[in-house]
């Protein structure tokens, strides 16, 4: 093992002696393999830091990527070089990126005074995101310095990002403080970062965000809400969610009706139903509906797409509620969902005329494990559409291994 580390090292040289830092980077990788097999400590840790920086410095994106995880794995060693380049003005820009990021995975006190710096002064946006990243991965001992940049307007929405990487209680107080801020965008990262917390303070924080005037603002509001439905009953969230489905803003409509899915109900069920077959829906938020229809898991929501069937011309639609149908995971639900889509076949549906429709029957019906449908799917096998034979085959396919998995052994 001494004379394949011996041999790595003068290979690691000449590779740095040739400026072969794709070569050097491999060495490296290899020597640390070497020696984390022989010692509970690297050995030659400066010549391999020495190495594995000139990398950092000359290398390419790609190998200044892999280096870092040797610059990683070498310790704290590499902490003051690393701070050194992150003070350096005159290095380029994707150099300090990359200390930043190898930095804030080391979790190092020290590094914090010069990230912040960097942070303020530095006007690249990729390299403030990484710094701000950095920052929050150091933890709860970032943050009364992030707390102070919050006051300052240049750095607020940067130090509220780095602060929402630290799942601590301890960030809800510094984040209340700027939940009213001028910058649409320093509110909704506070309310996102906010809303992972079941904290007392947060719900009403997020209730009078629906009536923001920013829609993201908003949006983000929906969505945290979306996540409390141990509380609908308390707050009456059905009632606070059902206007936003006539937002302005399509995002915003769209998450209230996953916020909405996620209360359940039949009050919440009906809202989206009304909202669902109403000519003056946007398509896009018509299929959010459907969607949402199925993941409140009822019959009434089951009930709620037969009806649509009977409202909604449009082939996109009428296809999205037989595939979603399809998706029917809950047993008590299985044979409703089965229902309808053989009622669609034996009625004559006029969906069933459109073949990306048919074709989408044929593949619930088999998802569904539907045994009944064998004969309409054999008859389907002679339809005068390929992409409907294909897909009754894989249908009937499916069925067969549902029926094989089900027999007693």
């Amino acid at each position: 093992m001494v004379n394949n580390i011996g041999q790595l090292l003068v290979q690691a040289q000449a590779a740095h002696d040739a400026a072969d830092w794709s070569s050097l980077v491999q060495d490296l990788h290899q020597l640390i393999l070497a020696n984390d097999s022989k010692h509970s400590e690297i050995a030659n840790p400066e010549y391999l830091l020495e190495l594995a920086l000139t990398i950092l410095e000359m290398g390419d994106f790609q190998q200044r990527w892999d280096i870092a995880k040797v610059l990683n794995q070498l310790g704290t060693i590499a902490i003051p070089s690393l701070i050194a380049i992150l003070e350096d003005e005159d290095a380029d820009d994707e150099l300090r990126w990359f200390a930043a990021r190898i930095v804030g995975e080391y979790k190092y006190p020290n590094a914090i005074a010069p990230l912040v710096e960097l942070l303020k002064t530095s006007e690249d946006e990729e390299l403030k995101a990484i710094t701000a990243t950095a920052l929050g991965q150091m933890g709860t001992l970032a943050i009364p310095i992030l707390s102070e940049l919050l006051t300052e307007e240049d750095t607020r929405l940067l130090a509220v990002r780095s602060l929402s990487y630290i799942r601590r209680p301890e960030i809800i107080a510094p984040l209340l403080s700027v939940v009213q801020d001028a910058q649409a965008a320093v509110r909704a990262a506070t309310l996102e970062a906010l809303s992972s917390f079941h904290d007392q303070r947060v719900p009403p924080i997020l209730l009078n965000a629906l009536e923001d005037v920013a829609a993201h603002v908003r949006g983000v509001a929906v969505q945290g809400l979306g996540y409390r439905s141990d509380l609908c009953t308390e707050l009456d969230l059905v009632a606070q969610l059902q206007p936003r489905l006539y937002d302005f803003h399509i995002e915003v409509c769209c998450n209230a009706a996953i916020a909405l899915a996620r209360m359940g109900g039949d009050a919440a069920t009906q809202h989206l139903f009304t909202v669902l077959i109403s000519p003056h829906t946007p398509i896009t938020l018509q299929l959010e509906i459907i969607r949402a229809l199925i993941w409140v898991e009822t019959l009434l929501g089951l009930e709620c797409l037969q009806k649509a069937l009977n409202h909604l011309n449009s082939a996109t639609l009428l296809q999205e509620i037989v595939t979603v149908i399809g998706r029917v995971q809950k047993p008590e639900l299985i044979s409703a969902a089965s229902g309808i889509l053989l009622d669609m076949v034996q009625s004559q549906h006029p969906a069933t005329k459109i073949t990306s429709v048919k074709s989408a029957i044929a593949l619930s019906l088999g998802q569904l494990g539907c045994q009944e449908a064998t004969p309409l799917l054999t008859d389907m096998l002679t339809d005068g559409d390929e992409f409907v034979r294909v897909h009754a085959i894989a249908a009937l396919t499916k069925l067969e291994r549902h029926f094989t998995d089900i027999l007693p052994c």
